[in-house]
Protein backbone atom coordinates (compact mmCIF):
# COMPACT_ATOMS: atom_id res chain seq x y z
CA UNK A 1 0.00 0.00 0.00
CA UNK A 2 1.29 3.40 -1.05
CA UNK A 3 2.09 5.86 1.59
CA UNK A 4 -1.38 8.37 1.79
CA UNK A 5 1.35 11.65 1.38
CA UNK A 6 2.21 9.96 -2.11
CA UNK A 7 -1.40 9.45 -3.09
CA UNK A 8 -3.87 11.46 -5.77
CA UNK A 9 -6.61 11.78 -2.87
CA UNK A 10 -3.85 13.62 -0.24
CA UNK A 11 -2.58 16.06 -3.69
CA UNK A 12 -6.43 16.79 -4.38
CA UNK A 13 -7.00 17.59 -0.55
CA UNK A 14 -3.66 19.89 -0.10
CA UNK A 15 -4.58 21.80 -3.08
CA UNK A 16 -8.07 22.31 -1.44
CA UNK A 17 -6.48 23.26 1.61
CA UNK A 18 -4.09 26.43 -0.04
CA UNK A 19 -7.32 27.67 -1.87
CA UNK A 20 -9.36 27.24 0.68
CA UNK A 21 -7.03 29.44 3.05
CA UNK A 22 -6.42 31.86 0.36
CA UNK A 23 -9.88 32.08 -0.31
CA UNK A 24 -11.08 32.94 3.31
CA UNK A 25 -7.82 35.79 3.01
CA UNK A 26 -5.71 34.08 5.41
CA UNK A 27 -1.70 33.50 5.58
CA UNK A 28 0.19 30.40 7.25
CA UNK A 29 0.94 32.19 9.88
CA UNK A 30 -2.49 33.00 10.93
CA UNK A 31 -3.91 29.57 10.28
CA UNK A 32 -0.81 28.50 12.53
CA UNK A 33 -1.77 31.14 14.89
CA UNK A 34 -5.41 29.63 15.33
CA UNK A 35 -5.09 25.89 15.55
CA UNK A 36 -1.95 26.90 18.21
CA UNK A 37 0.81 25.45 15.55
CA UNK A 38 3.35 27.08 13.99
CA UNK A 39 4.01 28.23 10.61
CA UNK A 40 6.05 25.51 9.17
CA UNK A 41 3.45 23.09 10.36
CA UNK A 42 1.29 24.60 7.97
CA UNK A 43 3.56 24.96 5.58
CA UNK A 44 4.55 21.47 5.25
CA UNK A 45 1.11 20.31 5.50
CA UNK A 46 0.37 22.77 1.75
CA UNK A 47 3.76 21.59 0.69
CA UNK A 48 2.18 17.54 0.99
CA UNK A 49 4.77 16.67 3.35
CA UNK A 50 2.87 15.92 6.55
CA UNK A 51 -0.73 13.83 6.39
CA UNK A 52 -3.57 15.23 8.44
CA UNK A 53 -5.87 13.36 10.17
CA UNK A 54 -9.84 13.61 10.02
CA UNK A 55 -9.67 15.78 13.33
CA UNK A 56 -7.27 18.34 11.88
CA UNK A 57 -9.33 18.49 8.52
CA UNK A 58 -12.27 19.26 10.65
CA UNK A 59 -10.56 22.28 12.45
CA UNK A 60 -9.62 23.73 9.03
CA UNK A 61 -13.04 23.40 7.65
CA UNK A 62 -14.05 25.74 10.36
CA UNK A 63 -10.94 28.01 10.10
CA UNK A 64 -11.64 28.32 6.49
CA UNK A 65 -16.03 27.95 7.00
CA UNK A 66 -16.33 25.04 4.32
CA UNK A 67 -17.66 21.43 4.72
CA UNK A 68 -15.69 18.63 5.25
CA UNK A 69 -16.69 17.51 2.01
CA UNK A 70 -14.92 20.09 0.53
CA UNK A 71 -11.37 18.79 0.91
CA UNK A 72 -12.27 15.41 -0.05
CA UNK A 73 -12.70 14.25 -3.78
Amino acid sequence: MNKTIYTKSHSYMVRRLIKARKNAGLKQKEVAKKLGRTQSYISKIEAGQRRIDVIQLKEFAEIYKKRLDYFIK
